[in-house]
């Protein structure tokens, strides 16, 4: 595929819209690789008229068994302990895909429950804006981890591309701490690889990288800018504070 678009306005409100662009491969487009380029031809409108004769056509394709698929391979279902989990969709993208993967696991016989809350789409956000990133868009989903007895909460933004989690007790871990276990879990299977961070992340992210015989690489804040940098770098996995993380071997 020469070009990807992805509609979305991430955790803002209802009000708000927005593009993701990437190029072929799937890298990113920012404005540094090409989307000041395309302002300047929006800018300018001096498009060449359309050739009807040319026009091509669409067709609409699922990837959710594939996804589903693809983030099953980093677990193994056999060795899964019974788990109790609150998923909080936001009324956001994510609904749908935790429906799926729900199904999935039950059909293996995987002992893991789902609690879930604001899991159907519907753009108007009833339940607040989805950015748990704000303290403020948190309480639902501590308050579900409380009353269930959860082992765990997890609550994501808008567009489905921010995790956020929760301990057993319903208090909120901060971004920066995920970094740092995952980059220690891919370092156990890929040691000597090296995880890009943010710079918000430097003081505990270069330790515990360090630690864990990593090398740690600061990248400039920012999706596009990070998996350019870990294409760079070959790095096996990234992460943001905003609760972003980015993955090798998933396209990044």
């Amino acid at each position: 595929v020469d070009c990807g678009i992805e509609v979305t306005a991430s955790h803002n409100p209802m009000d708000y819209n927005g593009m993701k662009l990437v190029r072929e491969g799937a890298r990113p487009i920012s404005g540094d690789t090409g989307l000041r380029d395309v302002q300047r031809l929006a800018e300018a409108g001096d498009f060449p008229p359309v050739n009807e004769a040319a026009r091509g056509s669409y067709r609409q394709i699922s990837l959710r068994d594939a996804y589903i698929d693809h983030l099953l391979g980093y677990i193994s279902v056999n060795n899964l302990t019974p788990l109790k989990l609150v998923f909080n969709a936001g009324n956001g993208a994510a609904g749908p895909v935790i429906d799926a993967i729900e199904a999935r696991l039950k059909a293996l016989g995987a002992p893991v429950e789902f609690i879930k809350i604001h899991n159907t789409p519907d753009g108007t956000f009833p339940n607040g804006i989805p950015n748990p990133l704000l303290p403020e868009c948190r309480d639902d989903t501590r308050k579900a981890v409380i009353e269930h007895g959860a082992d765990m909460g997890i609550a994501f933004d808008g567009d489905f591309d921010r995790c956020f989690l929760f301990d057993e007790k319903g208090q909120f871990i901060e971004g920066y701490y995920i970094v740092g276990l995952l980059a220690e879990a891919f370092l156990e299977k890929h040691p000597g690889a090296k995880i890009i961070h943010d710079p918000r992340l430097t003081w505990n992210t270069e330790a515990v990288v360090t630690a864990a015989g990593g090398t740690p690489v600061m990248s400039k804040t920012g999706h596009a800018f990070i998996k350019e940098r870990m294409r760079t770098e070959d790095a096996i996995y990234g992460g943001e504070m905003s609760a972003h993380h980015y993955f090798r071997d998933f396209a990044y």
